[in-house]
């Protein structure tokens, strides 16, 4: 079979591919993204002065949070406003990672609040993804937790206890506060069991 000259010279169950030039703009388009692709390594690989689509998304975020921690600077806290404050992605996000810092909250709660057992031994601190509270589970209840501390309470007949993170300032304490708001009543798979002396949410 002879083979025609605008055919690749090949056929594949008497099919032949015609071999017919790639238009102009697509070729430059491909040469464009070619050549693009050598910038864009460059700078974000390369040279490193450019961010990354998640290291930009981290920075925003950022920025964000930072953002309405100013606009509340002035302002005294209240129960509406930390319950708007754990509905905010980005306030939220500074609060998680607050929690868990293995040498704050995590050392107490672990890393997502749920105190769970690690080879058998429960974490310090009580589960805070359930729906029974030691100190009370109100915005400005775990607020003053987190930024007073509590002592252990033998009229209450609460054990253990909670440091004062106060120190840290009060965009510290709301971040955290905002978190632990958000994953109440989550109920963290594998979590630590209440506390024979926690109440009960109503």
């Amino acid at each position: 079979m002879s083979t025609p000259a605008d055919t690749r010279g090949h056929a594949y169950d008497d099919i032949q591919e015609f071999d017919n030039r790639l238009p102009n703009w697509w070729l430059w388009t491909f040469y464009g993204a070619c050549i693009f692709s050598v910038f864009y390594w460059i700078h974000f690989h390369s040279l490193g002065t450019g961010d990354l689509p998640g290291e930009a998304y981290v920075v925003e975020q950022r920025i964000a949070a930072d953002r309405i921690a100013a606009q509340l600077a002035n302002n005294p806290v209240t129960e509406e406003m930390l319950l708007k404050l754990a509905k905010e992605p980005a306030f939220v996000e500074e609060g998680r990672k607050i929690f868990a810092d293995p040498g704050k909250c995590a050392l107490c709660h672990r890393a997502d609040g749920g105190a769970a057992e690690v080879g058998g031994v429960p974490a310090i601190g009580p589960n805070l993804t359930d729906d029974h509270w030691i100190y009370g589970s109100k915005p400005m209840d775990i607020y003053t937790t987190i930024a007073k501390g509590r002592t252990p309470d033998p009229v209450r007949k609460t054990m253990g206890g909670m440091q004062s993170w106060e120190m840290y300032g009060p965009q510290f304490v709301m971040r955290a506060t905002a978190y632990v708001l958000s994953i109440k009543n989550s109920n963290s798979v594998g979590g630590k069991k209440p506390e024979t002396y926690a109440i009960k949410e109503q």
